[in-house]
Formats: structure tokens, sequence, C-alpha cells
């Protein structure tokens, strides 16, 4: 039997995550004294006897506590404080074909976030195989639930007397600072961060994220088709994506089908001078809660899509 210790176990991601392991035989989730949620040393003693911890706190948070746990503690970490730094594991198993050895014998796993798992799971093929230049100035968009704005904007939305600028959909991030930049540039490996426009929408969960693509962008000689074959060559054996080469039947890609779902549905479309590529995902599954089980899963060592939708 599998100890895993929630930090942050009441917050959105902490929440979903004890729903995905609440039913496994193998795993026992340890509970701490609520009133020492606060302490560090309490919170350290839980770590200690864990096997794995997650850790589902603000980004401060997340860096004093792993600072403070032995180094031989295994951690997930699902805030964006570790995700671009070199001393952890970035918690992707697709990303390339050694990660999942990596996460499998690191000791410290930065969880990827939701807006970057697919822009990256997108970009990172192409410039794997020479089709996109890493000096390539791209543009993407995504639209998402409000759940991925954590308990404050769930109540904004669920508030019976909320504003009714709420009822349409909200461009956010308009300084592009978003915090998911570092990591889309230096897990793509891209000289440039992209021009990013994140949209939140009146639904709870779910996301789109499109990413266009110029022919004239690719290497020369290359078009659609070469974009759709790297594609599949990377995740046509994985557990949790799907490569389709056209759009859906409807001629439309919405942002919540995926729902409650920890896969990815990934769509080339377009034509041959301008591509679409786009990533249909759950920003509590695939991008986030569903995300860390999957690393769970693989340092356990156990079935990797295990306590999975």
């Amino acid at each position: 039997m599998y100890k895993v210790f929630i930090d942050g176990a009441h917050g959105t991601t902490g929440l979903r995550i004890n729903e995905y392991l609440a039913g496994r035989s193998d795993i026992t989730i340890l509970e701490i004294d609520p009133e020492k949620r606060k302490d560090t040393e309490a919170r350290v003693n839980m770590i200690k006897k864990a096997d794995v911890s997650i850790l589902c706190l603000p980004d401060q948070a997340s860096r004093e506590i792993a600072a403070a746990a032995p180094a031989d503690s295994v951690i997930i970490d699902t805030s964006t404080a570790h995700r671009t730094d070199p001393d952890w594991t970035y918690g992707m198993p697709e990303l390339t074909s050694g990660q999942r050895d990596k996460i499998r014998s690191s000791t410290r796993i930065a969880n990827p976030g939701c807006h970057a798992s697919g822009f990256i799971l997108l970009v990172r093929p192409l410039i794997d195989a020479g089709l996109l230049d890493k000096e390539a100035l791209l543009t993407c968009f995504c639209v998402t639930g409000y759940s991925g704005g954590g308990k404050k904007m769930i109540a904004d939305y669920e508030n019976d007397g909320r504003d009714t600028v709420l009822d349409s959909p909200g461009q956010y991030a308009l300084g592009q600072t978003h915090k998911h930049l570092p990591e889309m540039a230096t897990m793509t490996g891209l000289t440039n961060a992209p021009c990013f426009s994140p949209v939140v929408a009146d639904f709870y969960s779910g996301m789109v994220m499109t990413v266009p693509v110029h022919a004239s962008m690719l290497k020369k000689g290359t078009g659609i088709d070469d974009v759709k074959k790297a594609l599949h060559i990377r995740y046509d054996d994985e557990p949790l994506i799907n490569v389709y080469d056209e759009a859906p039947e409807s001629g439309k890609v919405y942002s919540n089908p995926m729902a409650g779902s920890n896969g990815m549905e990934i769509y080339v479309t377009g034509n041959e001078e301008r591509i679409l590529l786009i990533a249909s995902y759950d920003n509590l599954g695939k991008g986030a809660s569903g995300a860390a089980v999957q690393n769970l899963n693989i340092v356990l060592g156990t079935e990797e899509t295990a306590g999975l939708v």
C-alpha cells in the first residue's frame, strides 16, 4: 500500500486529486490534523511518512515546504514555482522519449501548467522534427473554463448576484506576462515566448489551445501533411493523447467536451497556407490534477492511467 500526502488538499486541484485517488485500493491518503495545515514541521513530518507528496499550494508556499523537506522525499509540485528550475524534472511524460524515465527516477517533479500543456504538446514535436525553427515567433490563444482560476474565481462565477460581464468571455493577461509563458518557451525550446491570449468563459472546466502556423514558417518544402506526421509519430503510442488529421465532423472544436477527462485530443486543420494546431483537454484533468496523478503513477510504477478517466 502506497502512502500519499496532498499538501493543500482542500483547494481546487487538491480536491480533484483526492477524487482520483479515493477509489484506489493501492493507495492510502495521509491526512494531516486540520489545525496543523500551515504548520511547517507537521507538514514535513507527513512528507517524510509518505511515498509521494503532492503540493497544491501557492508558489511561495511550495518553495518553502519543498526546501524544508528531505532531499530524498518524492514531491510533485502543481504550482508554477519549479517548472523551469533545472533541479526539478518537468512532469510531462510525453515531452520526449526519455521523459518518463526522468520522472520515474526523480524526487522533485514539477507538474505542467494547464495552458502550457496544450501549447508544448502541439509545438515541441515540430521543433524536434526540424519542421519549425526555434526562433519562430508564434502566437496562441486558449479558451478555458473558470475553474482554472481557483476558489475565488469559481465563487465569482457561481454567485447568484454576479457581475453580468461574466456572462461573456473575458480575455486576460493583457500585459503578456502570463505565468505559464516561461515554461512554454523553455519546454518547447523556443527562443522567444509566444504572444499569448488566454480567454476565460462561463463554463466550469475544459479548454482549447490553438496555435496558428503560417506554412511559410515551416522548413522549406514541408507542409501540413508533414506536421500531421510529426504529431502522429510522437503521440500515436501515448495512452492519453489522440491525434486527428481533420476537424470534427461538426466543423467546430468546443472547449468543454473533454471536461472530466484526463486525455487530450489534438486536431491539425487549415490548409497548405495556414495551419491550425488545436488541443482540447480539461484544465483540471490533463492540465492539472490528472497530470499529477499520471506522474504519481509513473513514480510508483503502477499502470500510468490508473484512477484516471
